[in-house]
């Protein structure tokens, strides 16, 4: 296609219109002007010889009737007053023995008598061109007859050949001039017309097909002008419009494709991550309880001297509290169906409150319940929701040493929110997207397996609902857990 383009570049639309429209409407024009200038030559020529024809019927009669009386003198007045009309060359009076005895010209036609006699013979006037003293005319030839029908004369006139023709040509000249001007200006006003109704507005169609092209997506046609070019420009601006829509679509879809595999990464990870929580807890849950048994019946006797017993007795705490995170690992390895049931968020709050009341009255925190009128039940799996609370109630005491943390819950379209806040130092915005990743955390080594805020993530994706951190009123964190909450007749 380009090869061609080469070798045979395309046509401006002006180009076309004047090789597909102009040129062969000056070719039929022509050809009209041709022949309607040859019949009007014809029938001008023929209105010359016709009134050549006229003058020599109007003296006619007083030629006849001079020829009668034999008054020469005024047949040739009859001939000087033709001759001084000014469309006469030569004018001759012929007897009826063909004898020449009268004329006015410049010029002795030579007549000879077998040519009077074939004219008299006929009886008939005629017109036709012959030479006289080698210059072309058109002569007339007119019998003269007296009463009875005999011919006593004739009468014959001239007329060069050269007036008919230099009048022929002056109209010829005058013609194509004229035709020429009517060229030129049909010329012009298509091709103005041409401006004012297509060319200005391709103009413009081609400006901004060049500046979409360049990379102005944004870019958008204004045409005025014809219905067609409007609606050229309405499509053209709606085709840039489907494609713009295409590609956010497409975009929004490689998005989305891109965070859908992030997620199955993400999910495949976490899938691995729990078959290896819950072989590992497996595999050390039974020592564990070897151990912490063990350590339990030697602590019952007595005898045992007091650095041993302080021995044993931390062996039980360190096998309580590896216990604790195996219980981590084998909540975030287990997943099962969600069970709801009716609970008050009080009954939650403060039953989760009670299992680490001895660990925030340790390090003197003080909890304290916000809780909202009127009291309405919420339909959750308690258990799990319990849980999720214990994880972010424990974390916020260990954040707030001698401080204060609050709990509270609001309800909004179907939703239960538990906020439980605390005024300790925060989370840092860095670490927000990260904190409820398995085995992220930010305590020391031995203090934390940064399994906890991932337990409780996993379990509001179970309910359908979310996590978020946000800045607490109280100066510290504020973990807003957004639970949805059945209607009461979708559970009867």
């Amino acid at each position: 296609m380009k090869l061609l383009n080469i070798i045979s570049p395309p046509k401006s639309l002006k180009l076309t219109l004047i090789t597909h429209i102009v040129i062969p409407l000056v070719i039929a024009l022509g050809l009209f002007g041709y022949f309607a200038f040859s019949s009007i030559e014809g029938e001008i020529e023929k209105q010359m010889q016709n009134d050549l024809e006229l003058m020599a019927r109007a003296i006619q009669l007083p030629l006849v009737h001079s020829l009668q009386k034999d008054r020469m003198g005024s047949i040739q007045q009859t001939l000087e007053s033709v001759f001084a009309i000014g469309r006469v060359y030569g004018a001759y009076i012929y007897d009826n023995e063909g004898e020449l005895i009268a004329n006015l010209g410049l010029t002795d036609p030579a007549f000879e008598r077998e040519r009077f006699m074939e004219l008299a013979s006929d009886g008939e006037e005629r017109g036709e061109y012959d030479r006289i003293a080698g210059r072309r005319v058109f002569s007339y030839f007119l019998p003269l007859t007296d009463s009875g029908g005999r011919i006593i004369g004739l009468l014959h006139l001239t007329r060069r050949a050269s007036d008919f023709r230099n009048h022929l040509l002056s109209i010829r000249i005058k013609g194509i001039i004229g035709l020429g001007l009517f060229l030129s200006t049909l010329f012009a006003i298509i091709l103005y017309g041409y401006h004012r109704a297509l060319g200005r507005h391709l103009k413009t169609f081609a400006s901004g097909m060049f500046r979409v092209a360049q990379g102005d997506q944004n870019h958008r046609l204004h045409l005025d002008g014809p219905k067609e070019i409007v609606e050229l420009g309405e499509n053209f601006n709606n085709m840039l419009d489907s494609i713009e829509k295409a590609e956010h679509e497409l975009l929004r879809h490689q998005k989305q494709q891109k965070r859908l595999e992030e997620e199955l990464r993400q999910a495949e990870k976490l899938a691995s991550l729990g078959r290896f929580s819950a072989g590992t807890a497996h595999e050390l849950g039974n020592p564990l309880s070897v151990i912490g048994g063990n350590a339990q019946r030697a602590l019952r006797c007595k005898e045992i001297p007091a650095p041993q017993r302080k021995a044993l007795v931390s062996i039980r705490e360190e096998v309580e509290r590896m216990k604790y995170i195996i219980r981590q690992l084998l909540d975030f390895s287990h997943r099962s169906p969600i069970h709801r049931s009716k609970a008050m968020p009080k009954d939650l709050i403060t039953s989760t409150i009670r299992a680490v009341k001895e660990e925030a009255h340790t390090i003197n925190t003080k909890i304290i319940i916000d809780q909202p009128e009127p009291k309405v039940p919420v339909y959750v799996d308690t258990i799990r929701i319990q849980q999720a609370l214990l994880n972010l109630i424990r974390n916020a005491v260990y954040c707030a040493p001698n401080g204060t943390v609050r709990c509270s819950w609001e309800f909004n379209d179907g939703n239960v929110i538990f906020c439980i806040e605390d005024d300790g130092p925060g989370v840092d915005q860095s670490l927000v997207t990260k904190i409820f990743e398995p085995f992220f955390t930010t305590k020391t080594v031995g203090e934390g397996t940064g399994l906890g805020l991932s337990v409780t993530h996993r379990i509001a994706e179970e309910h359908g609902g979310t996590i978020r951190v946000t800045k607490s009123a109280l100066g510290g964190a504020c973990f807003r857990l957004t639970i949805p909450s059945e209607n009461n007749h979708q559970l009867k």
